[in-house]
């Protein structure tokens, strides 16, 4: 898809949900604590948040979205509900429509799903700016998140030690400023199965294959478990990435000495730290959250903004590059002006709804 422009959109509000429950890599059994150490170095998580067995992905996004609702007064002006996330509740009905019920929002609230990880926020705003566009939508909520170690066996050293969980939810409206939005986007399913779960859905269907654990290339793994090709991710970032922000930046016509803010999807910390060298990135740009929460999927940008709110002056508005990418593969970039949104970030506690 060639680059392109779509009118401003603000976030007026980030709020961001955790499981209470810490892991930290040095007490993490997969690894001795020399391996302990390599593996902080290369990915940057010294700690991640992971969910009981008995709460969903739904259930973070649910108490988040619950109190942005409340706090800013805005259930009625809510057009569309949008829950990005490969971690549904079911295989069917959508997850949103179950939400949509939960938070007790109209029955004229538009709600879908999109099946994205990595990738997801970027391009659940891009959905959200589409429809405010078009006018069907004044305001969009915008359910973003992952139970990703729902899908990590425990044994697997690639990914169990990466991946945390995280629900987020964004209010999404029309802007008034006066430069549009730059947004460049696009898809490789060549690689398809760099970061794929083989089996238990429609191709290989549970009951059709051994979920025993098997070792691959030194990993322990199932079939039915997230399967993870590091190097073949890496290479697809670098290759990108890149190129997906100098096209926004070419689109914005700006500069990156323009920029205030680049938040890069959190996969680990050495693709970070390559794509800020390659790009000649200051790094007090750069934000960052893989360190405290890990790699958290398609939450990862809302809830590094939620955590890095410390450093927002409320009054002042901001150049923000915006950058998801991964499993698909697929990656989307969005370059928009707008003030720090408001921001709350909390440990989950069980709502009714």
């Amino acid at each position: 898809m060639p680059t392109f422009s779509l009118e401003p959109i603000t976030i007026e509000a980030v709020y961001a949900c955790v499981p209470p429950n810490r892991r930290k890599t040095k007490d993490d059994p997969l690894f001795d604590s020399d391996q302990g150490q390599l593996f902080m170095k290369s990915t940057g998580v010294i700690e991640r948040r992971v969910a009981d067995a008995k709460t969903t992905c739904s259930d973070l996004c649910y108490s988040a979205a619950s109190l942005l609702l409340r706090e800013l007064n805005c259930a009625d002006d809510i057009d569309l509900l949008l829950f990005v996330s490969q971690s549904p509740d079911y295989f069917l009905p959508a997850t949103s429509i179950v939400l949509q019920e939960k938070l007790k929002l109209p029955s004229h609230v538009m709600a879908f799903d999109i099946n994205l990880g990595c990738s997801g926020y970027t391009y659940g705003l891009m959905t959200a700016a589409q429809y405010i566009q078009s006018g069907a939508a004044r305001k969009v909520l915008l359910l973003v998140g992952d139970k990703s170690t729902l899908s990590t066996y425990p044994k697997d050293r690639s990914t169990a030690p990466l991946f945390g969980d995280a629900g987020t939810a964004s209010l999404i409206s029309a802007s008034a400023s006066k430069r549009s939005m730059a947004v460049d986007a696009g898809s490789d399913g060549k690689g398809s199965h760099a970061i794929i779960i083989p089996g238990g859905h429609s191709r290989n269907p549970y009951g059709t294959f051994s979920s025993e654990p098997y070792e691959q290339e030194g990993l322990i793994r199932t079939r039915n478990h997230l399967h993870l090709d590091g190097l073949a991710v890496f290479n697809f970032a670098l290759q990108r990435v890149p190129s997906s922000i100098a096209r926004v930046l070419q689109q914005a016509q700006i500069e990156m000495k323009d920029l205030d803010y680049v938040v890069l999807h959190q996969a680990n910390q050495l693709i970070s730290s390559t794509v800020e060298k390659k790009m000649s990135i200051p790094s007090e740009k750069m934000l960052h959250s893989i360190a405290v929460f890990g790699n958290t999927s398609s939450a990862s940008i809302p809830l590094t903004m939620a955590w890095n709110a410390d450093k927002a002056i409320a009054t002042n508005h901001y150049t923000w590059l915006l950058c998801g990418f991964g499993v698909g593969l697929s990656w989307s970039t969005l370059c928009f002006s707008m003030p720090w949104p408001k921001t709350k970030l909390f440990d989950y506690e069980f709502l009714e709804g």
